[in-house]
Parts: C-alpha cells; structure tokens; sequence
C-alpha cells in the first residue's frame, strides 16, 4: 500500500512511483499479446491509444487487484476503467510524445482520471522516458494546446511553449515492471527514442464513478476527431458502484482470461 508521505507525493507532485513490481509472468504475457496486436494491426507499431478495444486479454493485467489498491487509495473506492493505451516507441524509431496534459478531448464529465503507467522495458533517458513537471496539475485546469502534424509523434496535440518550462522537468526513470500513477492535469511528454533499446509502456485508465464517460458528448462533439474511440468504448467496472448512476459498467474478472 501507498504509505502517507506517498500519497502527499501524489497530491503535491501530481504523480508517485509505489513500492510495486508487476510478475515476471505476467509482464511476459502482456508482451505476447502486444506481439498480437502489431502483427494484426502494424499500424500501432509505435503507439494505440485503446488496446482493451482490440484484445480483452489485456484487462487482466489493468485490473490487477495491487494496482487498484493503489488507485483507491488516491481517488477512492468507487472507479472505473475506462482505457489502456500501449506506448511501444520502438529501437531506433521510437516516436517522441510532446508536452500536453491527458485528456484534451476526453469526454469525461467533470474531467478526473489517474492514470497507471506500466514499464514493460527499463525506462531511461536514453530510450524516452516519460518527463513530468511537478505540480503542473494543481489549478486542475486544462491549458492551451495547439495541433502539432508531426507524423513522427504519437499525440498531436501539444502544449504551448509559453504554458509550462521544461528546465522544471523531472525524468521518470522506471526498472521492468515498476509502475508510476499520475493526474489527469500533470504536465508531461517524452523525448524520441533512438537507441538500441525499446521502451515499452502500457497505461490504464481509471475515473471515480462521481464523474461520467459520456458517449453522446463523444458523438456530438467529437464527430470529426476519431469520435468512434471514445463514443463506442466500453467502461470496465473497477471497484464500488457507479455513484453517478449514468455509467454503463461492463462487469468483467480477471477469472474471465484464466
């Protein structure tokens, strides 16, 4: 469990790394069903941003019971899954992520996620590991972004220069299997990755069930952003109940993929 000074950690910094290594069996399955999922879909080769919509096996290792006692533990006992995204950023061609904050177009309704980042590889400097600029999540608001058309990136959208100073940047330095847990609102990118070493990353998703996924907004809004991802996503019943009582929960257990 999360000790108090890492849950201060978390509301000050807007991130923690807890005291957690994923199984060796289980971080070798997920790369098998990643393996999957390229040679279906090569052109998620460096990043697809909803796995859990191609391949349910992966929900296994979202809703792992460890991994969710830590996301209780920061935004309650009542949440959902709402996405898994693998970021793959391959040897010698591993596109950069630009500085933005989660959750630009995310029909979530009021805007609150945590989301768990998963190092399938050793995350370092030298292969793009993820950077975050501390506090950057305390006003809770989203700033101003531009549309970057960089084919070489794997999200478009990125933070105005003037909106954050990367010199404040820490570097998320992860070993095989560790995992980081930050708020929608921190600020956060990565560098491309042109070593010899891949630099695999699977994120999951979670929302308290105070807010809504709403698929209509996805629909009416976000007709011309790809709205299919969002406004067709299933939400995955975590833990506790839907205190909204406007969530449609798929109820699924980890005994499902056994």
């Amino acid at each position: 469990m999360l000790n108090e000074q890492q849950i201060k950690n978390y509301q000050v910094d807007g991130y923690v790394i807890p005291d957690f290594k994923m199984a060796e069996e289980d971080l070798l399955e997920i790369e098998h069903l990643h393996d999957d999922l390229i040679e279906k879909y090569p052109k998620y080769l460096n990043y697809c941003p909803a796995i859990l919509q191609y391949d349910e096996r992966f929900l296994k290792h979202c809703l792992n019971e460890k991994i969710l006692d830590f996301v209780e533990q920061l935004i309650g006992n009542n949440f959902a899954l709402w996405n898994s995204s693998f970021f793959a950023k391959p040897a010698l061609n591993g596109h950069a992520t630009p500085w933005h904050q989660d959750g630009q177009y995310w029909p979530i309704r009021p805007l609150a996620t945590c989301t768990v980042w998963l190092a399938i590889d050793d995350a370092t400097e030298e292969n793009g590991c993820l950077k975050f600029i501390k506090g950057s999540h305390k006003d809770k608001k989203l700033k101003k972004h531009e549309f970057n058309k960089d084919k070489n990136l794997t999200l478009n959208q990125e933070l105005l220069k003037t909106e954050y100073n990367e010199n404040d940047s820490v570097s998320l330095i992860l070993m095989r299997g560790q995992i980081s847990l930050h708020d929608v609102y921190l600020v956060h990118g990565s560098e491309a990755n042109f070593s010899t070493n891949s630099r695999r990353g699977m994120t999951m998703r979670f929302m308290p069930t105070t807010s809504v996924f709403d698929h209509e907004l996805a629909r009416e809004k976000y007709n011309n952003l790809n709205a299919s991802k969002y406004s067709d996503r299933k939400i995955y019943h975590a833990r506790g109940v839907d205190k909204s009582n406007k969530n449609i929960l798929e109820y699924m257990s980890t005994k499902d993929f056994n």
